[in-house]
């Protein structure tokens, strides 16, 4: 486990660099947190029907591009994560709606192997179902969806959310109920599928 003294300093930096700056402190930040990242991307893609081994890093790098050059805050560890967990669910359902082009015959440009398996083409479906139904919470409860986010593409426990969040853990447990009943209503009969089910657990 990384010293967490080090990785709330090299946040401190990056919060505090210039956008030059950004991607030389994040090359020293991202090997220290390498691990949890690439236990987060695993999880992510093994609810979503992907081949275990395949894609996991590619996913992880895709996501270290993507905030290295993005001009964002990074308050502390967990809020990191909360920003890296709201990155891969991006990237996944980048990866879900290309699979439904795909399946509608739609001209879409060739993908490498990784790229194509970080979602599977069965589950993509139940993703963006998630993702839609995330959307239209977030226009009426953003707090909410964002406890969603942290506790399904994070993979955060109540007291790491509430954590990263700034909320007590009794708060973040009774929204996190609302939104899943919220979420179930919604969604209907596509929260029967396993990738939304285990999610929302």
């Amino acid at each position: 486990m990384a010293d967490s003294g080090e990785i709330t300093q090299l946040l401190d930096e990056l919060n505090q660099s210039e956008a030059s700056e950004r991607e030389r402190v994040l090359d020293r930040l991202v090997p220290l947190v390498y691990s949890e990242l690439k236990a987060l991307a695993r999880a992510n893609r093994y609810r979503w029907g992907a081949q275990p081994s395949a894609g996991t890093t590619s996913l992880v790098h895709e996501a270290y591009a993507r905030l290295a050059t993005k001009d964002r805050a990074y308050p502390g560890r967990r809020q990191f994560f909360c920003l890296a967990s709201k990155t891969m669910r991006s990237i996944l359902i980048d990866n879900a709606r290309l699979h439904q082009r795909q399946k509608r015959g739609g001209g879409v440009r060739p993908v490498s192997l990784n790229e194509e398996t970080l979602v599977s083409a069965e589950r993509s479906s139940e993703l963006l179902a998630l993702d839609e139904a995330l959307r239209r919470l977030e226009e009426k409860e953003p707090a909410l969806s964002q406890i969603v986010e942290c506790r399904c593409f994070g993979g955060l426990t109540v007291e790491e959310t509430a954590t990263a969040l700034d909320l007590s853990p009794a708060t973040i447990k009774r929204r996190w109920t609302l939104a899943r009943a919220w979420l179930f209503r919604q969604l209907g009969p596509a929260a029967q599928g396993a990738g939304i089910t285990s999610s929302l657990r």
